[in-house]
């Protein structure tokens, strides 16, 4: 019995390695590390005060959190070093939500192996629940005040990012969609092909516009995210194939089947209690959806699996306050489960 699990464990990895790897993962991480370089993410945080507009700071919060690829756990001390810097507390826990839940690097895989309608309803859900996130952290708590953060000299103009670095990241984005989408149904032998005409051009391009100092950057901080990131991928895609095999398909169709309110409150519970790395749930969910699981249950495991965990519970009574974690949580478990009923009832 171990000997087939372990084999089985090995097989999804073979699987995941032979088709994901080279097109998906490779361009996904050059595109993360370029975001951490050649995005001023300080000139971001700089709008989302406690005292700055709630139509302003809330869709700058959610919008910047697509560009931190983080998993529950990861996103803490990136959220709490915004609300200790004097973030708003429903700009911090927007952060907290959104980058785990729907960052970008996540999205592009979950396309790549669920389909564009689970990405675009992630999107949808995601954004909904930070909002929502977002008004009821700050209702709740406005009477807590950080200090505020350091005011920038108006006459010091910063950009975002400069016009060759939009170019690139432009490049990156390509070599990253169009292997993936263009070539969806196609042979992988067309998407091996596109992804290299995609990064020759690319690399061109780094080579005789981007300074050898910026280039050096951008490699260390993608090499943090390989580092950080594929282990814990290939950790989750192997138990993803040990927890397949073991799995019945009764159980499965009869507990996580179909669209019910029970059904998505399970896969929220699923989700919130178990430690996801980002990007491992898509497999996790295309296993259970082979499996009989259905879609709105898929929709709230997406959501709550890299959102929330056991160990990030604890870390944010930590850090933030066991009040803010006894909001916080509930809100979203509440708040997946509703989102998995409805998109799978009305949506998909």
């Amino acid at each position: 019995m171990l000997t087939e699990l372990f084999f089985a464990g090995l097989a999804s990895v073979q699987d995941y390695v032979a088709t994901h790897v080279l097109t998906c993962l490779v361009p996904a991480f050059l595109l993360a590390g370029a975001m951490v370089t050649f995005i001023d993410r300080d000139l971001i945080l700089d709008h989302l005060g406690a005292k700055a507009s709630k139509l302003k700071s809330f869709p700058l919060a959610a919008g910047g959190s697509f560009f931190v690829a983080a998993c529950s756990c990861t996103v803490i001390p990136v959220a709490s070093g915004l609300y200790f810097a004097g973030a708003g507390v429903g700009a911090a826990f927007i952060m907290l939500w959104v980058a785990p839940a729907s960052n970008l690097l996540s999205l592009v895989y979950t396309g790549n192996i669920l389909g564009s309608g689970m990405v675009i309803s992630r999107i949808i859900a995601a954004l909904f629940m930070a909002f929502v996130v977002g008004a009821v952290m700050s209702m709740v708590f406005k009477e807590e005040q950080t200090e505020p953060a350091a005011v920038q000299d108006p006459d010091q103009k910063r950009q975002l990012i400069s016009k060759q670095d939009i170019v690139l990241l432009i490049l990156l984005v390509l070599s990253l969609l169009l292997p993936n989408y263009l070539m969806a149904n196609r042979p992988y032998l067309y998407k091996v092909l596109t992804w290299a005409v995609c990064t020759l051009a690319m690399a061109f391009y780094v080579w005789r516009v981007i300074p050898p100092d910026k280039i050096k950057i951008w490699m260390g901080e993608t090499g943090w995210f390989v580092r950080t990131i594929f282990p814990l991928l290939l950790g989750g895609v192997f138990l993803v194939g040990i927890i397949g095999k073991l799995l019945p398909e009764e159980w499965i169709q009869q507990w996580l089947g179909g669209n019910g309110l029970l059904a998505s409150f399970l896969g929220t519970m699923v989700g919130s209690v178990t430690y996801f790395a980002t990007m491992t749930e898509a497999p996790f969910v295309d296993t259970l959806m082979k499996l009989g699981m259905g879609k709105g249950p898929a929709l709230a495991l997406l959501l709550t699996g890299p959102g929330i965990s056991l160990p990030n519970w604890l870390a944010i009574g930590k850090v933030f306050g066991w009040k803010k974690a006894l909001v916080y949580v509930p809100l979203i478990m509440v708040l997946g489960t509703l989102m998995g009923w409805f998109f799978g009832n009305f949506i998909f």
